[in-house]
Formats: structure tokens, sequence, C-alpha cells
């Protein structure tokens, strides 16, 4: 069995998050899933809603110890910013394996 390497899975979570965004009408509820899910990771947040028409995220931030802070803001390119918050650590890595195992996407490696 071929070992996916770091770069190969963030490729490939970019490349369903393209395909998300550009097949909006197929699967849309699990995609959604899959960008709240995103976001979440990548700021620790709660409460991720996101708002495609106006491409705008709602979330709520921590700032302390159980305390979080609503905050509202646009994204000019919903897609780059998706893709911006993609970390390379080894647990975002299995966290995107998760994603990639999930919709069933295999790697041309």
């Amino acid at each position: 069995m071929n070992r996916i390497t770091t770069p190969e899975i963030i490729d490939e979570v970019k490349n369903l998050i393209t395909y998300s965004i550009s097949n909006k009408e197929i699967d849309n509820a699990n995609f959604q899933m899959m960008h709240r899910a995103i976001v979440k990771k990548y700021f620790e947040a709660k409460h991720v809603n996101i708002n495609y028409k106006d491409q705008s995220i709602d979330l709520k931030l921590p700032v302390g110890q159980k305390k979080y802070t609503s905050i509202t803001f646009e994204c000019q390119n919903l897609e780059r910013f998706l893709k911006s918050c993609l970390k390379k650590d080894d647990k975002s890595i299995f966290f995107y394996q998760e994603i990639l195992n999930h919709y069933n996407v295999i790697s041309a490696a």
C-alpha cells in the first residue's frame, strides 16, 4: 500500500474544496458540513455558519477558557478562503485524511 504524503493529502483536499464549491447542487448539505468542519478546525471555533450567497461566515471564536465571542466576516472568495484554512500539522493531516476517506477520494499517487 502506498503511503500518501502530506502535500498529496493537502492537494486532494484542495481539489475536493474546488469541486464542492463548483458543484454546489451535488450533495450540498454534506459539502456544507465539510466546509464548516474545516473552518471549525482552523479557528477552533463553535457554531460555524456559512452564507454562500453573501460569502460570509458567522462563528464563535474562543477568547478564554470556555468563553467565546461571535464574529461575522465576509470572504471575497470562499473557495480560496477555505483552502487557506488548511494546516499541515499531524493532527490536521489526520483530519483531512478522514475527510478524503469520507468522500471516497483516492489519490492518484
